[in-house]
């Protein structure tokens, strides 16, 4: 009889363990790559920030960004969001100006997570200067509205006018990386092989 006990017991564990297995990997939810709702949604919110950005906004600003916001720039620097409605006011360029085109949102909740293309214009030091990169700005929904708790900002570098892009590289291997004796253009495998 203690046998059957423990062994009804061991069973009803492993069907409890393995339902909570599958329960955990079950897989995220998707991207949303399409016209959606909720690209839709973002991109209004993305250009609500452009805006306030433009228009040096600093109420603008403070609607989007939440009080927790930490904002990581191309060039690497940290700010939080008193940062950066302080260098949107006190900055010199009046002229500059942002624009953000979202293209994947993923849904977690009360969590959103927003990525997509921005060009930044800015005078230069021979006339306007236009940036382009990507971006990943991660979002919470508070009080029915959704504001920006973390930002990254990526450049995309671009040939300068007049210089030629890379071409192939001159290796004669047809693997995507090298590894010696196994590269048909290698040397050093045809010495081997002369040895066998």
């Amino acid at each position: 009889m203690m046998k059957f006990y423990f062994s009804a017991v061991f069973a009803g564990l492993t069907l409890l363990s393995c339902s909570g297995f599958a329960q955990s990997a079950a897989p995220a939810p998707p991207a949303t790559t399409a016209e959606s709702p909720e690209i839709r949604e973002f991109q209004k919110v993305e250009d609500n920030w452009a805006a306030a950005l433009n228009q040096r906004d600093q109420y603008g600003l403070e609607l989007v960004l939440s009080p927790l916001f930490v904002g990581v720039s191309a060039a690497g620097d940290v700010s939080t969001r008193n940062q950066q409605i302080v260098g949107v006011i006190n900055q010199e360029d009046k002229t500059a100006t942002t624009d953000m085109r979202v293209v994947t949102v993923r849904m977690l909740g009360d969590v959103a997570v927003a990525s997509g293309t921005y060009s930044y214009t800015h005078k230069g030091t021979s006339g306007p200067v236009e940036e382009k990169g990507i971006f990943t700005h991660v979002f919470q929904k508070q009080h029915g509205s959704w504001v920006c708790l973390n930002a990254q900002r990526t450049l995309i570098r671009e040939d300068a006018p007049g210089k030629k892009a890379k071409g192939k590289s001159d290796s004669k291997s047809e693997l995507p990386f090298h590894i010696p004796l196994f590269s048909k253009g290698d040397k050093s495998a045809a010495k081997v092989d002369d040895k066998n």
